[in-house]
């Protein structure tokens, strides 16, 4: 086994030095040393003893993500871009599908902290109709002092740091662009009741059509998982019946290419016989036909917010008030699927959701 002594006999220098190059410190080291180190670690393929190395920083320059389910295009987009931003910090993540499981998402956060990670990033499942987290994960979560971060989602039982981004802003600009148009009514296909992402969002929703001197109705409000083959089936039902829809703000992108899917199928001309606007901005909304108007996340900011709040001090108690959620704005991208006819534009900045007169063009 290649040690140590032997980087440091073949750079010419001593042991302390080839430390100081692969730990990044505590001493600095001169570029023409450094280079001599680095190359002499190649030469001898020299990998130093990671938990050697954990022991004597106590971090192990990991970070776990628990993310609800990593086939919906927008998990796995924000996945990576945690990635990245982690990677650019020196840091390796490591990935839990919870597949909106409590046992499932409990486990791994149970191993995460086992494996003495140096923050976790949580996109929680919450029990139906519940605001907390669910049982299991709550006590795997209990007395542990790993720094957490909660992504996309807030409990109210739990004290972190949190990152989101403005659900209920965003709705509300899509179905205003959407009312813009001159529909009469505009059918909201809503996520799960338990989501914090989905409620923001019908709030948005009821807001514009508030606004518009319009009552919400019970029947205007239709609900799927945030997955495209229920919103196939709900585009169905939504369908049936004399009162057809003309316009849909769908909560999330996977949810729209489920509609457009049973559209087409069904010669249902979208935007002629009905407009439809999501949320997510997801890469494929800019693929689908007819390209989807979307309400766009930034999901690389969000990434990159994400892990320096997780790498940066997170002074308070357990059972302190939680901080106030951190939230990123949200832009309106204008495709073709609102009815906006011409090339991709960016519609209404997120600073700009207070109602202003006039009509798209």
């Amino acid at each position: 086994m290649v040690t140590r002594d032997d980087v440091a006999g073949r750079a010419g220098t001593s042991s302390a030095v080839v430390s100081y190059v692969v730990n990044g410190g505590p001493r600095k080291v001169s570029a023409a040393t450094r280079s001599k180190v680095l190359r002499a670690i190649e030469d001898l393929g020299y990998r130093p003893n990671g938990l050697a190395r954990a022991l004597r920083t106590q971090k192990t320059y990991t970070i776990g993500l628990v993310v609800p389910d990593n086939v919906n295009p927008f998990f796995a987009q924000l996945a990576k871009a945690v990635e990245e931003a982690a990677f650019a910090q020196g840091y390796v993540l490591l990935l839990g599908n919870s597949s909106q499981d409590d046992t499932r998402q409990a486990a791994y956060v149970r191993t995460f902290l086992e494996r003495q990670v140096d923050g976790v990033i949580l996109i929680a499942e919450s029990d139906i109709g519940q605001p907390a987290l669910p049982g299991r994960t709550a006590s795997a979560l209990q007395g542990a002092s790993t720094p957490l971060v909660l992504l996309d989602r807030h409990p109210s039982d739990l004290w972190a740091p949190s990152l989101t981004v403005d659900n209920e802003g965003g709705a509300y600009m899509a179905t205003r662009h959407l009312l813009e148009h001159g529909h009469a009514e505009v059918v909201c296909l809503a996520g799960p009741t338990n989501l914090h992402p989905a409620q923001e969002r019908t709030q948005g929703w009821r807001r514009a059509l508030r606004e518009a001197g319009m009552r919400p109705k019970t029947k205007s409000l239709a609900r799927s998982r945030f997955r495209r083959d229920e919103g196939y089936v709900a585009a169905r039902e939504l369908f049936t019946g004399r009162s057809r829809p003309t316009a849909i703000f769908a909560q999330s992108d996977e949810q729209a290419i489920g509609v457009l899917r049973w559209a087409h199928e069904t010669g249902v001309r979208v935007p002629e016989d009905v407009a439809l606007v999501s949320f997510d901005g997801i890469a494929e909304s800019a693929y689908t036909n007819p390209p989807l108007s979307t309400v766009a996340q930034p999901i690389e900011e969000l990434g990159r917010r994400t892990v320096e709040l997780v790498l940066a001090p997170q002074p308070g108690p357990a059972g302190s008030p939680a901080p106030e959620p951190e939230c990123l704005p949200v832009r309106l991208v204008v495709r073709r699927t609102c009815g906006c006819a011409g090339e991709e534009q960016d519609g209404y900045a997120a600073a700009a959701v207070a109602p202003a007169p006039g009509r798209p063009s």
